[in-house]
């Protein structure tokens, strides 16, 4: 019996993208970047609010709602202010405005001038890392579909060896033990490729979340397994430099210095009482009928001078100061560790022969050939092939790290430098 397992699971919708159609899906369609694109209108919100005056404060009050003729002796003691309105009665008025003193809300608008920049900043810290982890996923898919084509091709080839052998194996020409070393490579080959095909759904998982595909959705990508060789690489120092100038990381960092730095110097402006300006009129309540008077009014800063709030304020800024430092050591070793891994994947790409890959499938047509014409016993057949696969996926995998590196480079240096 010959197992012909499917290559790729029954799918009713497929979709067959290449790698600039995935990448432009990922950034139109990733959710996590659409709701991070919000951080920046909702931050710029809060600048506008922070530009707002206070707004006054209306009173009225002692309003006695009628007089009775025992208050009034039934005469008019008040006169009404127009027609029978305010006839025998008294009330107040007063308007309040609060006066921000010490610049504190120019303070504070600065202060949310720094956080909106931060949600700038965060959206491409976010798809910077979103970014390294959607291609490595595709580059991984790539490198299965190649895996799985491998491993198609070399089993298409043994299902036909079997199909010849069991013709031998009936007309008496070779003993049966053949063929069923032959049927067990065959499961075997179906086994890894199963294996293989598990690997691709939880691959294709992940794409799919991050480009918002249907979930019974099917990716295939048409493009060849990227072979990419750069030319030349950037210096260290170059790569270095790129790191301290691009990295939105570090620039979150220096947005939550500013930003203990602005809140510090706001919260040393808030020891200053504010005032509060004050209009009155008064009907019918003081010496006079109509009483207009102002004045203002402030809180006495005898023992609350903000004293704890400023100290804390003070200590992060010193505390961002120092984490700024601390990222700064920390990406420059990120970068000088993807920068050494991709040399030694470049290196070990380079020592490969350019021509090997196509001298392993010369081979194998050779001794499949030979194999038939029975001039290579079945045991140097099963020992070339178990080679031949083992060497083809080292060169993919080669190929794979190469990529990788590449990208981890580019994550490292916060810019695409392939």
């Amino acid at each position: 019996m010959t197992l012909h397992p499917e290559v790729v699971p029954a799918q009713q919708d497929t979709l067959r993208m290449t790698r600039e159609e995935c990448e432009g899906r990922f950034l139109a369609e990733n959710l996590l970047l659409i709701a991070a694109r919000l951080e920046l209108p909702k931050a710029e919100a809060l600048v506008e609010q922070a530009r707002k005056w206070p707004n006054p404060r209306f009173t009225l009050d002692q309003v006695n709602l009628w007089a009775s003729d025992r208050q009034t002796g039934g005469e008019e003691v008040v006169p009404p202010l127009f027609g029978r309105f305010g006839r025998n009665q008294q009330f107040g008025m007063e308007l309040e405005q609060l006066i921000l003193t010490a610049r504190k809300r120019s303070r504070l608008v600065e202060l949310e001038k720094v956080k909106a920049e931060k949600a700038g900043v965060y959206f491409a810290e976010l798809l910077r890392n979103l970014k390294l982890d959607f291609r490595t996923a595709l580059t991984h898919l790539q490198y299965l579909q190649s895996v799985d084509s491998l491993y198609r091709s070399q089993r298409e080839g043994v299902s036909r060896l079997v199909s010849v052998y069991e013709q031998q194996v009936r007309e008496g020409h070779i003993p049966r033990s053949e063929l069923i070393r032959l049927r067990a490579l065959e499961l075997e080959l179906a086994q890894t490729m199963t294996e293989l095909r598990r690997e691709n759904v939880e691959t294709q998982q992940a794409l799919k979340v991050l480009m918002r595909l249907p979930a019974e959705s099917y990716l295939t990508i048409t493009d060849p397994f990227p072979r990419n060789m750069p030319s030349a690489l950037p210096t260290l120092p170059q790569v270095l430099e790129t790191a301290r100038q691009n990295r939105p990381d570090l620039d979150l960092a220096l947005l939550e210095e500013r930003i203990a730095q602005r809140l510090w110097e706001y919260e040393k402006a808030r020891r200053t009482p504010d005032i509060t300006i004050k209009g009155a009129y008064d009907r019918n309540g003081n010496a006079m009928l109509n009483f207009f008077g102002i004045g203002a009014s402030l809180d006495l800063p005898l023992f609350d001078r903000n004293q704890g709030q400023i100290r804390h304020a003070e200590l992060e800024a010193r505390q961002a100061k120092n984490l700024v430092e601390q990222q700064t050591q920390s990406i420059e070793n990120d970068a000088v560790r993807a920068f050494r891994n991709l040399e030694d994947a470049l290196r070990f790409y380079r020592d490969m022969e350019q021509d090997y890959e196509g001298s392993l499938d010369q081979l194998r047509q050779a001794y499949t050939q030979n194999f038939l014409d029975r001039n290579v016993s079945l045991l140097e057949f099963l020992d070339f092939t178990e080679a031949y696969l083992k060497n083809k996926t080292i060169i993919l995998e080669a190929q794979k790290s190469l990529n990788d590196r590449m990208e981890e480079l580019n994550h490292a240096a916060g810019s695409d430098l392939f």
